[in-house]
């Protein structure tokens, strides 16, 4: 798979993030920011920060670890630092109380985002799908269309990530299907009628 056909899967999966789920079971058409601009590095930026940043900015990482990007509402505060809106990973059509995920902090603080993970645990996550841990992620992440990064634009994405200010923003715990949840979420997908 080309790059090109990596960058246009993950655009796609960020533009389908489009509704929210409502309680009488309707959906409110959203616009997610999906133009966001990667802050820049703590420290003076090196040309492997800068590819990274471009390559974050090119993929859209920020539409979902962003807080409020998902709904067309970012917060500038939070770049990259996590989202409070979840993603549903439940048919909507389904189940009215879907499993939710929610994009987390991928700023280098200690306590709510990277900053315990190496550079070769985020390129893990990139490419495997999963986390310093050894645990898959869902596919939420598109890390099945990342997996065709090359090392080196792997590597400079991590490389970037560590490089930002950290910023410290705990975001909302997965929520599984079938549990209530007060969070405001989103869904993305496709759904073909049998």
């Amino acid at each position: 798979m080309k790059l090109s056909q990596v960058i246009l899967s993950a655009t796609l999966i960020s533009l389908a993030a489009c509704a929210q789920h409502a309680t009488d079971a309707t959906f409110i058409e959203r616009h997610p920011d999906t133009a966001q601009t990667a802050p820049t590095p703590a420290a003076q930026p090196t040309e492997l920060s800068l590819k990274g940043a471009y390559l974050v900015t090119l993929l859209g990482c920020g539409t979902c670890h962003t807080d409020g990007a998902l709904t067309g509402n970012s917060n500038s505060k939070f770049l990259l630092a996590g989202s409070d809106t979840g993603i549903a990973t439940s048919n909507p059509l389904r189940s009215a109380k879907p499993g939710i995920v929610f994009p987390p902090n991928l700023t280098p603080d200690p306590g709510t985002g990277l900053g315990n993970w190496s550079e070769t645990d985020i390129v893990l996550m990139l490419k495997a799908g999963e986390d310093r841990h050894g645990i898959r992620q869902s596919a939420v992440m598109p890390w099945a269309a990342y997996a065709q990064l090359s090392d080196p634009d792997a590597r400079a994405i991590a490389h970037y990530l560590k490089s930002l200010a950290p910023v410290q923003h705990q975001v909302p715990q997965r929520v599984r299907e079938g549990q209530s949840s007060d969070k405001p979420h989103v869904y993305f997908g496709v759904y073909q009628k049998p």
